[in-house]
This record gives C-alpha cells, structure tokens and sequence, in this order.
C-alpha cells in the first residue's frame, strides 16, 4: 500500500454526530483529503461534538494536542447504572434519585484529583486487546484505576432525576466513569471545547494551518 500523502497538512475541527466512532469519521476525512489522518482524542460512539483531527505532516503534531484540556456538557440519570456507563449498556442497578443537596454534596468529592477505574466499555488496552472488545465478548477483567483531574465541574440543571453538568477535565478523564461513581449514567454527552479550540468552528472542509494552530496554544 502506498505511504498516505503528507498534503493536505493542517488541522481540521469536526462536529460528530451521535451513531458513528471517531475512528469512522477519521477514515471519512482520509478518504476526502486523501492524506494521513489522525486524531487528539477520540469520542464514543453515542457522544457528540469537538473532534480535533491532524490531517498530513501535521500528525507528526499530535502530543502537542493530544494533552489539551477538555470541555464537556453531560446529562446523567441518576436513577439507574449502566454497564458501560452510558445508554447503551445493560441496566444493572435502579436506584432512587438524590435530593439536589445531597446530589451537590457528591459533585464536591469529584472537584479536583480523583482516581477512578477506566469504562469496560473503552478503548485501552487490557493484555492487548481492547477493554470494549473484551465486553463485547462478556470477558470480565479489572479495569485499572487512572487519576483524572476535573478542574470544574458545575450543576447546570438538576430535573427528574437527571443532572445536567458541565465539566473542563484534564485529557485522559472519562465522564463515564464519573456518572457511574456518582451513581448513573450519562444519557447524553457533549464534547465542546478542547484548549483553544470550540465547536462552534466546527468546519471538515476548512483545514487550520499548522502553524496558526500552534499559534492558539498556551
């Protein structure tokens, strides 16, 4: 096979539907661009918004965003745990929804530093395989713990039982695993900022000069 081509080279912002994985939207891009294509962090199939793909020479680019901040708006039932931690697992624990004081008191323990297992459902790898492919086969294994830091995290809304958040997280955090220790899951989840980059630019045929994407970093 061929080597892709480094040209177009660039950034290039996109607004991802909920339904398909990141990894088909890179291909999407590729297809179109005809170039190497990579990612800065991917978004699960059932979440939505900011993808920020490196398109050509520019992958060569991809720590100096991979490790940038993250902005998400989240809805999380508080009256039911999931499997996997979003809509698309198995209900495997109904519970009765808190009362909003009490549901802010468990928002202030996850402000900061918190160590929580990574989602069964997810991308890493566990003894080479990855940790979603083993759920899908019913493989339960111990997800390992990583420290995640939630620089803010803000009740927006809090009605029948479903709390609205927003969060800015450091790169690495999973939501997932936040609405699970909080005690359900994440119905929607919105991704609509990473560092400098929102997803109001959103644009798959506008591809940001790597040099003028550098420019935005701190």
């Amino acid at each position: 096979m061929p080597p892709r081509a480094l040209e177009p080279s660039g950034i290039i912002l996109v607004d991802k539907p909920a339904g398909p994985t990141s990894f088909a939207i890179v291909a999407a891009v590729r297809r179109q661009t005809g170039a190497r294509t990579g990612h800065a962090g991917t978004l699960d199939p059932f979440a939505t918004g900011l993808l920020l793909l490196l398109s050509g020479r520019a992958t060569r680019l991809q720590p100096r965003f991979v490790e940038l901040e993250k902005r998400y708006v989240t809805e999380v039932d508080l009256r039911s745990r999931t499997s996997t931690g979003d809509p698309d697992g198995e209900v495997v624990e109904e519970l009765d929804a808190p009362e909003r004081d009490e549901l802010e008191e468990r928002l202030a323990d996850f402000r900061g530093v918190v160590e929580l297992p990574i989602p069964a459902a997810s991308a890493v790898k566990i003894g080479g395989e990855r940790a979603y492919r083993l759920h899908r086969q019913g493989v339960l294994v111990e997800m390992p713990v990583r420290a995640m830091n939630v620089h803010e995290l803000t009740l927006v809304d809090y009605t029948g039982g479903v709390a609205r958040l927003e969060l800015l997280v450091s790169s690495g955090t999973y939501v997932r695993s936040i609405a699970d220790a909080l005690g359900g899951h994440c119905c929607t989840l919105r991704r609509t900022e990473i560092g400098p980059f929102f997803v109001g630019e959103a644009d798959p045929e506008r591809i940001i000069p790597p040099e003028d994407a550098l420019g935005r970093l701190p």
